[in-house]
């Protein structure tokens, strides 16, 4: 056999070779069961094993795990609060109608909730109020037992025994808050049950007007979404401890735009326990009933007139007078100043008392009859 038959030889055989392992292979896939080819191909992968929820929970992140349990253990105290009133309807029966809704706090296991005034202040002849917590469908009947419309606070109390437990919010500090440490709100915007939003202290020391047009002082600002049905609920710091009530936002719509306002808990810790026990909250006040601004301006006062003066109270003791009508004419002691600070509406007065306690003296200018005078007046307690 010539050399270049046995190099031919040499390169077919690997050919043959490759050639009838393909053919077995062939035959094999055809023999074999449906689908069995197919999976010897391309192996299936491993069935999907369901994660356990604990070990979800574990992959998220150490914030999100203690902002979920934030939540856990502080939302059953939450509470939405509606105001119902009884409305007559023509030629049928009357009807419990919501006229109002806001957001509470369990204050303490005796069934006391904190709100703020401005929830439960459209107060009709008839209305009744009703708490609901959350995991528990029932409307609970409450009372309001006391209230605060210079702090916009109120306390209400449950008429009947909750079925469910809930503990109620750890009371913090608002003392030794700083700017930019975390907070989170939990409320009923919009009827929306148990939202919880988050945020951060964007500002301390702000002032705003309550519904009684007082001063509330050291309010906390933030920037976590508080919206219409928010008010009444509780602001936490990470910790879950209380250190405001949520109350008012800055919005040119009415809804969030970034600037929330929250009463501070050491406002609110030294009212609640006087809501309880007396209904009201007591203040230091000159023992008088000012002038209706609007009267006042009729009669061209600059400063605050004073209608009527407590019989026995601090003002009368200083001498001062309660207005009196001769004809067309009403002569009225007129505050034009407070321990030196001008008086130009009930507000300014308003601002220098709540910054006293009852016993404190101030000075006040009083104009009468065209003759301005000093009077020293040691403030009283008045509810």
């Amino acid at each position: 056999m010539t050399e270049s038959r046995l190099a031919s030889r040499r390169l077919f055989r690997p050919f043959l070779a490759t050639l009838g392992f393909g053919l077995c292979s062939l035959a094999l896939w055809r023999l074999a069961p449906p689908g069995q080819a197919a999976a010897s191909l391309e192996p299936a992968p491993p069935a999907g094993l369901a994660v356990p929820a604990a070990e979800r929970l574990a992959e998220l992140r150490a914030d999100e795990q203690a902002t979920i349990e934030l939540f856990r253990r502080n939302s059953a105290a939450v509470v939405h609060i509606t105001n119902k009133a009884r409305v007559q309807r023509f030629l049928r029966n009357p009807v419990d109608m919501p006229v109002g809704t806001g957001t509470g706090f369990l204050w303490d296991e005796r069934g006391h909730i904190v709100t703020n005034f401005h929830v439960i202040e459209q107060q009709a002849r008839e209305s009744s109020y009703f708490v609901r917590f959350v995991g528990d469908e029932t409307e609970y009947e409450a009372e309001v037992i006391g209230s605060a419309p210079h702090r916009d606070l109120a306390v209400l109390r449950l008429v009947e025994p909750r079925k469910i437990a809930a503990r109620p919010i750890a009371i913090g500090s608002s003392a030794d808050l700083q700017v930019g440490q975390a907070v989170f709100a939990i409320g009923n915007p919009f009827g929306l049950d148990q939202t919880l939003t988050t945020g951060i202290i964007s500002g301390l020391g702000r002032e705003i007007r309550s519904v009684s047009e007082h001063k509330i002082a050291g309010v906390i600002q933030t920037d976590a979404a508080i919206n219409p049905g928010n008010s009444g609920g509780p602001l936490l710091d990470s910790r879950g401890r209380l250190i405001g009530v949520n109350t008012a936002i800055v919005s040119p719509s009415g809804a969030y735009a970034g600037i929330g306002f929250a009463v501070p808990v050491d406002t609110v810790a030294r009212a609640v326990p006087e809501l309880i026990e007396r209904g009201r909250v007591r203040r230091p006040g000159l023992g008088v009933m000012l002038l209706d601004p609007g009267l006042g301006a009729r009669l061209g006062l600059d400063g605050v007139g004073i209608e009527s003066v407590v019989e026995g109270g601090a003002a009368a003791a200083a001498g001062l007078r309660s207005a009196v009508q001769s004809g067309r004419s009403i002569a009225v002691d007129e505050i034009v100043e407070i321990d030196g600070q001008p008086v130009r509406s009930q507000q300014n007065l308003f601002d220098v008392l709540d910054a006293h306690e009852a016993g404190d003296t101030v000075e006040l200018l009083v104009r009468r009859g065209g003759e301005v005078t000093q009077v020293r007046v040691r403030l009283q307690w008045i509810d």
